[in-house]
């Protein structure tokens, strides 16, 4: 035997070759990126504290003034405005 695969199993890998390669590229080109996304977004929903100014998913501004273990935060909105979202409703902090 001069090859590690007969011809006939050379015919057969190469006929799946484009479903592997597709697969590959998907894992690049889509679940990375993703799985990369989605631990910034966590790390950045762990990170945050009282006094910080964020921007919630609906697009409402304010500043934390209450952070509870159970995943609810509490924003001021205005003077004496507060409204309480989930932890999860937070879409991003605003930089100082």
């Amino acid at each position: 035997m001069d090859g590690m695969f007969s011809p006939e199993a050379m015919q057969s890998l190469m006929n799946y070759a484009p479903f592997i390669l597709m697969g590959i590229v998907f894992y690049f080109v889509l679940y990375r990126p993703q799985k990369r996304q989605e631990k910034a977004r966590n790390e950045m929903l762990a990170s945050i504290k009282r006094g910080d100014r964020v921007v919630t998913v609906g697009g409402i501004h304010g500043m934390i003034t209450k952070l509870s273990d159970d995943g609810i935060v509490v924003l001021e909105v205005a003077d004496k405005v507060e409204l309480t979202f989930n932890r999860s409703a937070i879409s991003g902090v605003i930089p100082k």
